[in-house]
């Protein structure tokens, strides 16, 4: 493990010195290729800090859906194939659940000021 400051903290303070001392000057194309850069950095940040939560809880829910253990991944492969095969679908107890707060936990990173989730975040 290493001292401050945290890669969170690093990834922000670059992003934070693009989007504040470099993103004015610049014109044009690179101007564009400068803010694609900012939002992943900012994407990133976001993914360091919500990402270990987020696939917790997702595993925790796969583990009671399939009543069975497994990574990520592997629970999620599992998932994919009841749903191929027709052995789970929406009527199945917890799966609209757990879709639908996948995909808000997902937005949060990828996505956080998309009016669709702000709304859905705010009626909570």
């Amino acid at each position: 493990m290493q001292d401050e400051p945290t890669a969170t903290e690093l990834i922000k303070a670059v992003a934070d010195f693009l989007r504040n001392e470099i993103t004015p000057v610049i014109k044009g194309h690179n101007a564009f290729k400068l803010r694609v850069g900012i939002n992943a950095l900012d994407l990133v940040t976001r993914q360091l800090a919500l990402e270990q939560e987020g696939d917790a809880a997702e595993a925790a829910r796969l583990k009671q859906l399939l009543g069975a253990d497994g990574s990520l991944i592997e629970l999620n492969r599992a998932l994919s194939e009841k749903i191929a095969k027709g052995e789970v679908d929406l009527q199945t107890p917890g799966l609209a659940k757990h879709l639908w707060q996948t995909t808000m936990d997902k937005l949060a990173v990828d996505q956080p000021n998309y009016a669709s989730y702000k709304r859905e975040v705010e009626n909570k």
